[in-house]
């Protein structure tokens, strides 16, 4: 059995951050552990507005001695609370030698638009990003990594592409989704060489709670499974694209998307 370590947050609502990780895993035939670092939780008072409770630091290394001593075979970060728990993700890949190591930058909750945490954008930069095998930042992600104005076309990812390439990761996967103005849902691999575009669908819904992290959680179960980067994006592309085909709402506020049980080849 394949197994996979998931550092994120819990999202409360069931439907991002480690549960969409662990839903993932499980879809994709992996056994999936979690390291838990921070609570989000949403007020249906105050129109689903989130509050972020961080877990304390010796807290998230005493969950990743237990998982480490098992033995992983792929490793996926989604939102990190502090520069602390940043530094403390950016030590396992190295102590450990993990080398399908799946970074995905989460700086905003959906449905949020500033920056959960703008001190730790520096941290995600400078010692978390160089170290991935892939780092799957969103449009907005990609900006505030690359340093860039915001990303509205397949040009403007290239350059950002190059400019978070040059940061250290073996390879960037900037998702463009439904973002860009195009007629696909448009992601762009970027090897430090060579652009691949991986197309899709792209589907009119609001309902996409929770798509960035069953995208990254893919790749990494892609990777666990022994697939070549190139692969387990591909994976990925189709496995989120159903995923987000099946969403479904939650309430009026939200809607997952729904990972469904596939097969790895």
């Amino acid at each position: 059995m394949k197994k996979a370590l998931t550092i994120a947050g819990s999202d409360t609502s069931g439907g991002a951050g480690i549960q969409a990780d662990l839903k993932t895993f499980h879809a994709l035939d992996v056994y999936g552990m979690s390291a838990l670092n921070t609570i989000v939780t949403m007020d249906p008072d105050r129109g689903w507005a989130h509050g972020v409770h961080p877990i304390p630091t010796e807290t998230v290394k005493t969950q990743l001695e237990t998982i480490l001593s098992t033995g992983i075979d792929a490793m996926k970060t989604g939102m990190l609370s502090t520069v602390e728990v940043i530094e403390l993700a950016a030590d396992v890949i190295e102590k450990y030698g993990v080398n399908r190591a799946v970074i995905d930058p989460v700086m905003v909750c959906k449905g949020e638009n500033d920056v959960l945490h703008p001190e730790n954008k520096e941290a995600l930069r400078d010692r978390l990003v160089p170290k991935a095998t892939v780092v799957t930042p969103n449009l907005f992600e990609a900006s505030q990594l690359a340093d860039t104005d915001p990303i509205t076309t397949l040009e403007e990812m290239k350059e950002a592409a190059r400019a978070i390439h040059h940061l250290g990761p073996s390879y960037v996967l900037i998702k463009g989704g439904s973002g860009l103005n195009h007629d696909q849902a448009v992601d762009l691999l970027y090897d430090g060489k060579e652009f691949t575009l991986y197309e899709a669908e792209k589907m009119e819904t609001r309902w996409t709670h929770g798509a960035g992290c069953t995208y990254s959680a893919a790749i990494a179960a892609g990777l666990a499974h022994g697939l070549s980067v190139e692969e387990a994006v591909r994976l990925a592309k189709d496995f989120i694209t159903e995923a987000i085909r099946n969403a479904f709402p939650l309430n009026q506020y939200v809607g997952p998307v729904r990972q469904m049980k596939t097969s790895v080849e």
